[in-house]
């Protein structure tokens, strides 16, 4: 007959059995189920939304919901009962209620005001973390632009000046800027455009340039898409590309004076000089 042995244990016993170790059982919850992120970063049209409110133990879904469409929208969106209730499907009770919840929770701040017409509004201030200090000014409407006044041109860089602005240099230079549309319809110039860009032409054309040297500098290599600014592209060039002043040249000695020919009233004889008389011979007595 088969005898036991008292001194052995029959299975191997946890000292504690997992009671002293709570995160066993909740590794055994994960591997049974929980949620698997799959996530991607995002690098537009994205708004961050803290934990305090994604995760408020509190507030009703219907109210995490309403504060993270509200603060992913724009400054000065309608956020009235009205617009949330044409927005979503919940309807005017529970979107007002959901409202409420976050006005209790510091995320909502409405208060009544009159306009400067009359109009009582509800001013509806959106805050992302209640408590802190943020803007409670209404958000100001941008101003609008008077369209009696004309757009402000932005100014053109600046252009060589000449040393000498000579009337007949300078219309040489407008000539100049006036033909460049032969070349290439693009550099097409206003009136304003080609008086700032004068003197910048006129600064090559003392440098011994011709008009047409000056023309082929600031035709050549244009790029091929369109020209929003031409004036500005040919400005930068007229800066960027100014060739160096001529090489200093002494004035040579002048040239001898060649009299024309006269005739000689004593011996009538032909010689130079400047009038009429008797030559150099006669003149001596030789």
């Amino acid at each position: 007959m088969d005898t036991q042995n008292s001194s052995a244990r029959t299975r191997a016993q946890s000292r504690n059995d997992g009671k002293n170790h709570p995160s066993r059982g909740a590794r055994r919850a994960t591997h049974r189920g929980g949620v698997i992120h799959d996530n991607s970063r995002h690098t537009s049209r994205f708004t961050v939304i803290g934990n305090h409110l994604a995760q408020h133990t509190e507030l009703s879904l219907l109210a995490i919901g309403l504060a993270v469409h509200i603060q992913s929208l724009p400054s000065g969106a309608q956020v009235d009962i009205e617009t949330l209730a044409d927005r979503f499907p919940e309807g005017k009770t529970r979107i007002a209620g959901g409202l409420r919840e976050l006005e209790a929770h510091g995320y909502l701040r409405r208060t009544r005001m009159r306009t400067d017409g009359g109009l009582i509004v509800t001013r509806t201030v959106s805050c992302n973390q209640p408590g802190r200090t943020g803007a409670t000014e209404e958000p100001k409407p941008r101003p609008r632009r008077s369209t009696d006044q004309p757009a402000r041109r932005r100014a053109l860089p600046a252009v060589p000046q000449p040393a000498y602005r000579a009337p007949d240099l300078l219309q040489t230079a407008l000539g100049v800027l006036s033909g460049l549309r032969r070349e290439d319809p693009r550099l097409l110039l206003s009136a304003a455009d080609a008086d700032h860009l004068v003197p910048g032409v006129a600064a090559w054309l003392e440098r011994d340039l011709t008009p047409e040297d000056v023309q082929r500098a600031l035709t050549t290599g244009l790029p091929s898409e369109p020209l929003s600014r031409p004036a500005a592209l040919l400005a930068h060039r007229l800066s960027a590309q100014l060739p160096p002043l001529p090489p200093f040249r002494a004035p040579g000695a002048p040239s001898a004076v060649r009299h024309p020919l006269q005739n000689c009233d004593i011996c009538d004889r032909a010689f130079r000089g400047p009038e009429p008389g008797a030559c150099g011979t006669c003149a001596s007595g030789r």
